[in-house]
């Protein structure tokens, strides 16, 4: 029996030396972003991606399963962020008028002021620690990979509000 396993397995391909660099990139940039929105705002990343989101919505307000698919938390721990936020004035609730079970996460104007606050320290350090680091052409194709696996990953379902 071989203890080492299949060699093949574990044989670096282009493919999959591009998998543990976009991990290992992905992890240490949103570190280097997170502590800096940190120490210069006091505003974790977390809330910072709600508020954006939110920021881009129309009227600022997003149905809190719309809001948890894209900021990729689970309802339960959209639901905890979403009151710690409110309690610090940045986002209310709002209930929906066609859904009794539903409700709306909402931008607030305090919300906004530090959203625009935040804004220009966290494109900063994207740029510092990600797109200064790429060509047009290889951003572009990043853009288009990207796009390609997205979609492939999508359910049906999804692609209507993509």
């Amino acid at each position: 029996m071989n203890n080492g396993g299949d060699p093949q397995l574990f044989k670096e391909t282009h493919q999959l030396s591009a998998w543990r660099l976009f991990l290992q990139t992905y992890r240490r940039v949103l570190d280097e972003l997170s502590d800096e929105l940190e120490e210069r705002q006091g505003l974790p990343l977390a809330w910072y991606d709600v508020l954006i989101q939110l920021y881009r919505s129309p009227e600022h307000r997003l149905r809190m399963n719309e809001l948890a698919g894209s900021i990729l938390l689970s309802k339960s721990g959209l639901t905890r962020l979403i009151d710690r936020m409110e309690k610090a004035g940045m986002v209310e609730r709002a209930s929906c008028p066609t859904d009794r079970r539903g409700s709306f996460a909402v931008l607030t104007p305090r919300g906004e002021e530090v959203f625009k606050e935040a804004a220009p320290i966290h494109l900063e350090g994207i740029a510092r620690h990600f797109t200064d680091h790429l060509t047009p052409e290889e951003a572009g194709t990043m853009v288009a990979a990207f796009e390609r696996i997205l979609e492939a990953l999508v359910r049906p379902a999804e692609k209507v509000s993509l």
